[in-house]
């Protein structure tokens, strides 16, 4: 596994040699799903503005109780996959709930209704994250865990690429409206069960009974404890990027063009999650890291004072990198400080202390743009992503050990 090439859609089954195979499945899996969520994502808060009459406070709210219940289902679902010793059936299962859910937005009526299908989206995000994340884990070398993790990111990011391309498409091409497209995502859904079903294996470590779970045993390091904390304080500046797609539409982008804007910033994603995961295994998380939250930070106080449409395009490109350094990154970082044993139940702990920040981050940032200003919003989640850069430092990554019992 040592020889990865960069993954793109035509080497992907020339690869199969050099990935293993539920990388590889896992990495198709992700780039349908966020294909057919993008279509939906981006114009999603349009749709809630123009077509519903909900509010920027509406907005807030709908992300943040969605992400919420997110957050706990990874908790849980984690706990479940190291209890059961099962992996693919949970995954399975939370796929085959966001699948059937998303597409029925195009049909929703008011704003509540939204709330409820966001929900039962994220719900399955929730069941799926944490015994996926552990599965990838499980199913690579312990040095390769940056690379794997990259490597699913970066299909992941192509999906979101390819994603709002399709809804430019069918916005322009056909005239088609918000609502028949949000509907027509079911396609690539269908794309998504077939290979979880028949190509993805289950994959589980070979533990002693001695050491097999016992909730009443679970104990994590202090390190680990420690970067919880840490992620706990980026993400309460880290709010919902509907916010961000707003701003984008005050600066004067058109409605048809915000897919665009998206295929750019997730195509930034793509090409940087994989060399980042690389370069994690070489040079440590945590220095990657910390660079990617330190262009959050800048490029929060470019949107708050930017107010032109070029300069908003160029920050959402940067927007990108942000992210395609740093997603795969902290979750191999994760595996790193956490024993085998409980490895779903420590990726479900992690989603569980980013995701439920994520109501009030999103909440305060939906309260701060509509009382005060767009500008005070950004601005107070570019002071909370430097913070974290200092907390971060502080953790000598060279004294961090798998704690293992």
């Amino acid at each position: 596994m040592k020889n990865y090439s960069y993954p793109n859609l035509g080497l992907f089954f020339r690869m199969k040699k050099k990935i293993p195979s539920n990388v590889k499945f896992l990495g198709l899996v992700s780039f349908f799903n966020d294909s057919a969520s993008e279509m939906i994502y981006p114009l999603l808060p349009v749709f809630l503005t123009s077509y519903l009459g909900a509010g920027t406070v509406i907005i807030g709210l709908i992300e943040g109780i969605a992400e919420s219940i997110s957050s706990l289902s990874k908790l849980i679902s984690g706990w479940l996959s190291d209890l059961w010793k099962k992996r693919k059936i949970i995954v399975v299962g939370g796929y085959t709930l966001s699948s059937l859910s998303r597409p029925i937005i195009g049909l929703t009526t008011a704003w509540s209704q939204v709330l409820a299908l966001r929900f039962a989206d994220r719900l399955g995000k929730g069941i799926r994250t944490s015994p996926r994340d552990a599965l990838l884990v499980d199913s690579v070398d312990e040095k390769e865990r940056g690379r794997a993790f990259g490597f699913q990111k970066a299909f992941d990011h192509l999906g979101a690429v390819i994603g709002p391309i399709i809804a430019f498409l069918l916005l322009k091409g056909f005239h088609l409206n918000l609502r028949i497209i949000f509907l027509l995502a079911l396609l690539l859904s269908i794309m998504i069960l077939i290979l979880l079903i028949f190509f993805v294996k289950e994959k589980f470590p070979l533990i002693p009974v001695s050491e097999r779970l016992n909730l009443k045993k679970i104990k994590f390091s202090s390190s680990f404890k420690y970067y919880l904390a840490t992620l706990i304080i980026f993400t309460l500046g880290n709010s919902s990027d509907a916010f961000l797609i707003l701003k984008a539409k005050e600066a004067g982008i058109a409605i048809g063009f915000l897919p665009l804007v998206w295929v750019g910033h997730n195509f930034i994603k793509a090409v940087s999650a994989y060399p980042s995961g690389v370069l994690s295994d070489k040079l440590g998380r945590k220095k990657i890291i910390i660079f990617g939250w330190l262009i959050y930070s800048f490029v929060y106080i470019g949107f708050a004072f930017s107010t032109g449409y070029f300069s908003i395009i160029v920050l959402f490109l940067l927007y990108g990198l942000v992210f395609g350094s740093t997603e795969g990154v902290e979750r191999a970082f994760v595996a790193d400080l956490v024993p085998e044993k409980i490895r779903a139940t420590g990726y479900g702990l992690f989603n569980f202390a980013v995701g439920v920040t994520l109501f009030p981050a999103s909440l305060i940032t939906g309260v701060l743009w509509q009382k005060f200003s767009s500008k005070v919003a950004l601005l107070t989640g570019a002071i909370l992503a430097f913070i974290a850069c200092l907390m971060l430092n502080v953790l000598k990554e060279k004294n961090l050990k798998r704690e293992e019992k």
